[in-house]
């Protein structure tokens, strides 16, 4: 048995057809089948319904290639390791970020990494949270940044830090006459949210327990962006909860809530085992020093995320 043609019963389970994975692998259509037949004969398994088209494994196969992509993934971290010992953070980084944070996280601090660390390739992928979690456990992605908290065994998480959210409102509204309100006073207002797959969402309904297109019952609005959230209530019409770094410093349409003041928290995510730490710890040092000291000190109450 060798990794090869774990590599090869794998693609075959990925494209569907024998001939389609010989070209992903760069081989002939007949050495690849021939390294196939050698692992059954030598396992004394069939591993693939070849009549079925697309071709499907079998019940027994199934597990064997689920059993050979855990293998080819830890090979591949065997690799990641001597390349880090050798060359620190070189190499590259596949980053999944959610929308909500991209915007605001990234420019405060990716020009610095990338200047500190001209050798590690930064590839970013923005995402909702399912999708990132998908793209951890399946190989797609290195790193997740998105909010937590995030279950399963099969992940660990690194909390960067607390981002307060600060309620965004049109002006001449009432609340802001006060210096600070209280979840409480949004229950009834018309409010704007993200759309369905969006964790900001649900962290904003946590608080305000009440989801509506700023209270117009004949609106259906789906939109993944909080700028356009922003611009609405800025219009005049309802109010929206948003996180503190999306807000600039000339915005002085918002408030901020009464301790412990309503947070996301935000976390870096890995697939176990990540044997690149020299870049995760870079990553991590990076960000946390981008974002304001007492966002990484906030015993504030943590809202929590279903995922």
């Amino acid at each position: 048995m060798t990794l090869q043609q774990l590599q090869y019963i794998v693609a075959v389970a990925d494209t569907g057809q024998f001939s389609r994975a010989a070209r992903h692998c760069h081989v002939t259509q007949p050495t690849l089948t021939m390294m196939v037949r050698k692992l059954e004969d030598e396992l004394g398994v069939t591993i693939f319904q070849r009549k079925a088209q697309p071709a499907r494994p079998t019940s027994d196969g199934a597990a064997l290639i689920d059993q050979a992509r855990v293998v080819l993934r830890e090979a591949a971290q065997l690799k990641d390791l001597v390349k880090e010992l050798r060359t620190g953070t070189s190499g590259t980084y596949r980053i999944g970020i959610l929308p909500t944070l991209a915007p605001y996280l990234l420019p405060l601090f990716l020009e610095r990494f990338a200047g500190e660390h001209p050798e590690a390739r930064i590839a970013l992928d923005e995402r909702t949270t399912s999708s990132i979690l998908k793209g951890l456990r399946g190989g797609q992605l290195d790193i997740g940044i998105l909010a937590g908290p995030i279950d399963g065994e099969d992940l660990e998480s690194i909390t960067l830090f607390r981002e307060p959210f600060l309620a965004y409102l049109p002006k001449g509204h009432a609340l802001l006459k006060h210096k600070r309100i209280t979840a409480k006073d949004l229950r009834r207002a018309p409010l704007w949210v993200l759309s369905e797959g969006h964790c900001l969402r649900d962290q904003v309904l946590r608080v305000c327990q009440q989801p509506s297109a700023a209270g117009h019952a004949n609106i259906h609005y789906s939109t993944g962006s909080i700028e356009t959230l922003k611009r609405m209530v800025k219009g005049g019409s309802g109010l929206t909860l948003v996180p503190e770094l999306s807000v600039g410093a000339d915005e002085k349409n918002v408030r901020r809530f009464e301790a412990p003041e309503p947070v996301r928290q935000v976390v870096l995510v890995v697939r176990r085992p990540f044997v690149r730490r020299k870049a995760l710890e870079a990553l991590v040092e990076a960000i946390t020093a981008a974002v304001p000291r007492r966002f990484r000190s906030m015993e504030s109450e943590v809202v929590p995320v279903k995922v």
